[in-house]
């Protein structure tokens, strides 16, 4: 309604002949004046004067005023509605210099971050009024609505989810209390509706003018990330700082989305680190997403700009499902029961220590060639990747021998133990490529823990309940051969190209430990070498070794591996497994 169709709008007082006056905003004495409008930002502007033709009318005869009385205004659901449009638009709105600021960071603000993220006008948000208590340190005449975070409910795709966004242009984004009960909120209505929640992070941490019960808001959010685990699929985006307990929380996510030149999160800041081990870093080279991507595998993906981050955000969930009792969104079936991929044949040389790149093995198997690689950055050793196999949902696990030679060691083992959980959690089968020469060998890797992670795939792959199918592209040693989902340790399928080594080790290193003695004493070492280890091949490495004992179900060729693979998927879809009852298991971590 406009301010002229206010002005026609009748008086609501009784006996009055004019119009209706400016409605009374809260808080403001019955006569008072009022000098400006409540903002996004707990900030004033002045307000538009009425019209003259909105002036109060002349008092009824039989009510005169006197000036100890004043009359209160008349009020109308017209001006309600009207001063109820004005606060929305200016909280939506935000401050003017705010919002500039935030631009000129080269970062978006929250809401339109929201409206890149989500389904055109499918927002509906949650709390917009929520203010904080103003009885702490912070300023009392300082009360910006929303508090700090943007939260509520859309779809992306047309399926629903729930989201909050930090807003940094209100306290920097900083959790106080009231911030933090908005976020529990939305939280707490994402696992009741069985929705994926995601996370827009963007705030310089806990509100220290609110003291403890800012730490308490962090702790909420911790323990419903934890009860959320493994039910809905949770992910994190951080699109400026997340400093100190904040980092936590998308530590506790399923992913975790960062963007270079923005981002930053980290535990203690540059200037702790500084007074406290005399060490100058910046806030990129501490916790930037470069670092994060690549070093610590703490994000797991990293973009140069925000529209490719929710590009990336939005295909991640079209291959997830809502929750844990739903299945992953198939696509139409694309025939690939009977598709063949001549190429395959070419990728994988025989010779087994020639590298090649398994991505392009993954490409071959999957439709359209495309799919989302799962930390691509970090522990390059090991491809893990969400795609689909004809129209199916799949995880792929696969080495690498572009990298270490496919080899095992700390970070690899951990990064695909975490893939393999969340698939197994969410019901999205596993397809493990296998090209492993064994596990990384050094001190640096023993003194790291190489054990103790190395165990931690071993335990995701034994406890997963989704179906398994292997395939051994070439070769498979020693204990890296059980790691990667072999038959022993429960894969549904294990499938073989006639390229596979399946071995404790190399028929070389073999041959070097069997017959060192005879080799020291032979007149040609490099003679009776050979022989040896062609004898060894012979006998113990050949492609039919591992299927004659039943430790491989197929010896196929490489050119056959997709419809292989989609016919297993299919003939597994129903698949059910009772697991034994207990409260959890102990995995190593």
């Amino acid at each position: 309604m406009t301010v002229s169709e206010v002005d026609r709008a009748p008086a609501a007082r009784p006996g009055g002949s004019g119009r209706a006056p400016a409605a009374r905003p809260p808080g403001t004495p019955a006569g008072g004046h009022r000098s400006g409008r409540v903002t996004g930002d707990g900030g004033a502007v002045p307000a538009a004067a009425p019209p003259a033709s909105a002036a109060p009318p002349p008092a009824a005869p039989s009510s005169p005023r006197t000036p100890s009385s004043p009359a209160a205004p008349a009020r109308s659901m017209a001006l309600l509605r009207l001063r109820h449009r004005e606060l929305r638009d200016g909280i939506v709105a935000g401050r003017s210099e705010a919002v500039a600021r935030q631009h000129r960071l080269g970062k978006r603000t929250a809401r339109e971050r929201l409206d890149l993220l989500l389904d055109e006008d499918s927002f509906t948000e949650i709390e917009m009024y929520r203010r904080h208590r103003g009885q702490d340190l912070t300023a009392r005449d300082e009360r910006p609505y929303t508090d700090g975070v943007v939260a509520g409910s859309g779809t992306v795709d047309g399926r629903r989810v729930f989201v909050y966004a930090q807003d940094f242009t209100i306290f920097g984004g900083s959790l106080g209390e009231s911030h933090a009960a908005k976020i529990h909120k939305v939280m707490d209505l994402a696992l009741a509706t069985g929705s994926p929640l995601i996370a827009l992070n963007d705030s310089g941490g806990a509100r220290i003018q609110e003291g403890v019960t800012a730490l308490d808001g962090y702790g909420g959010i911790f323990r419903r990330n934890v009860a959320a685990s493994g039910v809905i699929p949770q992910i994190s985006v951080v699109l400026g700082p997340c400093a100190g307990g904040a980092a936590y929380s998308p530590a506790l996510t399923d992913f975790t989305f960062m963007v270079h030149g923005t981002a930053q999160m980290y535990l203690t800041g540059p200037d702790v680190v500084a007074a406290v081990s005399g060490q100058r870093v910046t806030h990129a080279e501490l916790g930037g997403a470069e670092v994060h991507g690549s070093r610590s595998g703490v994000a797991t993906f990293v973009h140069d700009d925000e529209e490719s981050c929710f590009a990336d955000l939005r295909y991640l969930l079209s291959l997830l499902p809502g929750n844990n009792l739903e299945p992953p969104p198939d696509g139409p079936p694309r025939g690939a029961a009977g598709d063949l991929r001549p190429r395959l044949a070419e990728i994988v040389p025989v010779e087994p220590n020639r590298p090649y790149d398994m991505g392009e093995v993954v490409a071959e198997l999957v439709d359209d060639g495309e799919f989302l690689e799962i930390g691509e950055g970090w522990a390059r050793n090991v491809v893990c990747a969400l795609a689909r196999i004809d129209g199916r949902v799949v995880g792929l696990v696969g080495n690498q021998p572009m990298v270490l030679a496919g080899a095992l060691d700390a970070a690899a083992a951990q990064k695909a133990a975490r893939f393999v959980r969340f698939c197994d959690a969410f019901g999205i089968p596993l397809v493990t490529l296998v090209d492993v020469p064994g596990f990384l060998p050094g001190t640096d890797q023993e003194h790291s823990g190489i054990i103790r992670h190395g165990a931690k795939l071993l335990y995701a792959y034994c406890e997963a309940t989704v179906p398994r199918i292997q395939v051994i592209v070439r070769k498979a040693y020693g204990g890296a051969y059980i790691v990667m989902d072999s038959r022993s340790i429960g894969t549904d399928v294990s499938l073989a190209w006639p390229t596979n080594e399946i071995a404790v080790m190399g028929a070389e290193g073999a041959v070097n430990v069997v017959h060192r003695r005879e080799l020291a004493a032979a007149e040609d070492p490099a003679a009776l070498r050979a022989r040896l280890v062609r004898e060894y091949t012979e006998r113990l490495v050949h492609p039919h070794y591992a299927a004659e004992r039943g430790l491989v179900d197929d010896v196929i060729d490489p050119v056959e591996t997709r419809a292989a693979v989609a016919r297993w998927l299919a003939a597994l879809a129903d698949k059910r497994a009772a697991q034994p009852q207990r409260k959890h298991g102990n995995i190593p971590l």
